[in-house]
């Protein structure tokens, strides 16, 4: 390039004769040709460049180009007038393929044109004949099943909030479940009404069984979109139910914008049109609804629905019905891995794996069995402001930094002294950011971008899930309770969960909830409630330190029928520990660490231990039981 920029120098000197003119022509063409070819290999050694520089350079690509154009299209939708929701992308998903199957469910199989008709159906008869109208709320205490789906649906299309009940509880949480949504419309399976009689003295209950006649007479045609003209970018589009340190579940309040970002990551995975999602993880969970049953309407794709899990009948319904797509929670994976081997075990059409809780043992031996599935491991709470995805497939990462993600959600790890259950504070009172490689507690800035919305009609809970003046003075942070670590590449890896939950069979588990049962025991004075691990197990399993009342002995059998009728089976201690006292912290605190640390080893303590048998009820605990707990011989 030099040598032809001195000769059209030395050119343009001699350019009154004629062969110098030519010779000027020549190498301005000549040069012209070096600098594309100059940059054409420069561009061909660049990507080479790259990753040498970066071995994940092509998987940050995809991302970053499935980021920008979805953050294109999510920022048309917030600014569109009329407002546009999940409900109106499904109507667009109706005209645009009404013959396309929907939702697969047991022998029957349903198009989207299906479901809409039958929505309409739902909405003129809850209209009509339960009196539901724009802006009421509505609870669901049903399993999977397409009923769920036209009934939101149908609630959506009359602008109606739906509070996803979870059908597992009982008594005083699911009438507090009831009540602090302000709810006064229940809609019921036929096969949920049992634990119902606390509630239904307080509520409107429309039973479906009952109203199926008036249903199928209704009109099937579409629906006034007026019904719904009040409904923002910013309403209630559900109540999700979390557990939380009152001891009983928290609504989550999840707006319209939080739906269809959360909707967002099916295409933020890789997710097409084309593929087929089996979901069987329960719908009234953020990960069965929102990543997977509006995530597929936001793609357009079908839904193989199941009541629920089934390890025997899992990849027999994976290759009846071509699925393709796959969700998770990480105890799902050890229980297919713990699966008797098949000869066919690679013989599915899967190739995408999506959810959360993996451990890095079960998921290497789940590749390894079951073949090339791409696991998109992601992490995030249901009232959170702040999540992460591991689009590299790095395994044993909940997910990756991104600069997009950085420059859109402002979160950091902040030290956290686990004794005292509260932030490490600086000199002058503020928090402190964990250096790379090391543990912290993950907190991210509240903004109108990334915003929490709390939970419904209880703000001492908002409150107390909000950390002020973080950094500097007035600013404002969501706590979200979990420890993590974020390694020098960037990867993000799941420590540990904070104060008084903990989480088993993919259940959150509130300590709180399960002590105010156990103290209503007649020989339980005090109890101390927390989770301990299991070799083998993600999470951690119930267990309880107890004080008994004086002159009593253990009734075992009074406590299994009390927890029994209480609690659903996931929250019921499995391990309960007598002492004569309870310790406690210099401000009144049960101590759970040290507790929680020598778990359910006989060999660890004097005190006596008993172990809930499921045929038997709490027995005596053995070394020999400990031994074959750990070894995986007896199987919680």
């Amino acid at each position: 390039i030099v040598l032809s920029v001195l000769m059209s120098l030395f050119c343009v000197r001699l350019h009154k004769y004629r062969l110098f003119r030519f010779l000027s022509r020549l190498t301005l063409t000549f040069n012209m040709y070096v600098l594309l070819y100059t940059i054409l290999a420069g561009l061909a050694i660049l990507p080479l460049f790259l990753y040498l520089r970066n071995p994940y350079f092509t998987q940050e690509l995809r991302y970053t180009v499935t980021c920008i154009l979805l953050g294109l299209r999510i920022n048309r939708i917030k600014r569109s007038k009329p407002f546009y929701s999940m409900l109106d992308c499904f109507l667009d998903k109706v005209k645009k393929h009404p013959n396309k199957q929907f939702i697969v469910f047991e022998k029957s199989s349903y198009t989207y044109r299906d479901v809409d008709k039958q929505s309409n159906k739902l909405a003129r008869a809850l209209s009509q004949h339960a009196s539901v109208k724009e802006g009421d709320t509505v609870a669901l205490f049903m399993g999977n099943e397409p009923m769920y789906v036209f009934i939101w649906l149908a609630l959506a299309k009359l602008g109606c909030t739906a509070a996803l009940l979870n059908y597992n509880i009982r008594s005083k949480s699911l009438l507090h479940c009831f009540t602090c949504c302000g709810t006064n419309v229940l809609l019921a399976a036929s096969g949920k009404s049992s634990p119902l009689t606390l509630v239904l003295p307080f509520t409107i209950s429309c039973r479906l069984v009952v109203r199926a006649s008036r249903i199928q007479q209704a009109s099937d045609q579409p629906l006034d979109p007026q019904l719904r003209s009040k409904v923002t970018l910013k309403s209630p589009a559900l109540y999700i139910y979390t557990s939380g340190t009152t001891g009983l579940p928290k609504a989550a309040v999840i707006t319209q914008e939080r739906l269809y970002m959360a909707s967002s990551m099916q295409a933020i995975s890789g997710v097409a049109s084309d593929d087929v999602i089996y979901i069987y993880l329960p719908l009234y969970h953020t990960a069965g609804f929102m990543m997977g049953l509006t995530g597929a309407i936001e793609r357009g794709n079908t839904v193989v629905l199941r009541r629920k899990f089934s390890a025997s009948n899992f990849w027999d319904d994976c290759r009846k019905h071509k699925v393709t797509v796959i969700q998770y929670i990480g105890e799902i994976m050890r229980y297919l891995c713990n699966s008797p081997k098949k000869d066919n075990d690679r013989h599915h059409k899967v190739r995408l794996a999506l959810g959360n809780g993996l451990r890095a043992d079960t998921w290497s031996e789940f590749l390894q069995r079951f073949g090339d599935i791409r696991v998109c491991e992601c992490y995030g709470a249901t009232e959170g402001n702040v999540g992460f995805i591991n689009y590299i497939g790095k395994v044993g990462a909940i997910g990756k930094e991104h600069f997009l993600h950085k420059a859109n959600f402002s979160y950091v790890l902040i030290q956290y002294d686990t004794e005292r259950e509260e932030p490490v504070k600086d000199s002058r009172g503020f928090c402190i950011k964990v250096p790379k490689g090391e543990t912290g507690l993950l907190v991210a800035k509240i903004t109108a971008q990334a915003p929490f919305s709390g939970y419904a009609n209880n703000q001492q809970q908002t409150d107390r899930k909000k950390l002020r003046d973080v950094f500097v003075k007035g600013d404002l942070y969501f706590n979200s309770g979990d420890l993590l670590r974020i390694d020098h590449e960037g990867f993000v890896y799941f420590m540990d969960r904070i104060g008084d939950t903990f989480r088993w069979k993919g259940e959150n588990v509130a300590t709180t909830e399960v002590t105010e049962h156990l103290i209503m025991v007649e020989c339980i004075e005090e109890a101390n409630v927390y989770g301990v691990k299991i070799p083998g197990h993600e999470g951690r399993v119930g267990m309880a330190t107890i004080k008994l009342k004086d002159d009593m002995e253990f009734d075992s059998k009074a406590t299994l029928e009390h927890v029994k009728t209480s609690l659903p089976s996931y929250a019921r201690p499995r391990f309960i520990r007598i002492q004569n006292s309870l310790a406690v912290t210099g401000t009144f605190k049960h101590m759970k660490v040290k507790l929680a640390e020598e778990g359910f080893n006989p060999a660890m303590m004097q005190d006596r231990l008993y172990y809930l048998e499921d045929s038997k009820g709490y027995i005596p605990m053995t070394q020999e039981m400990y031994h074959s707990i750990s070894d995986g011989k007896i199987h919680l």
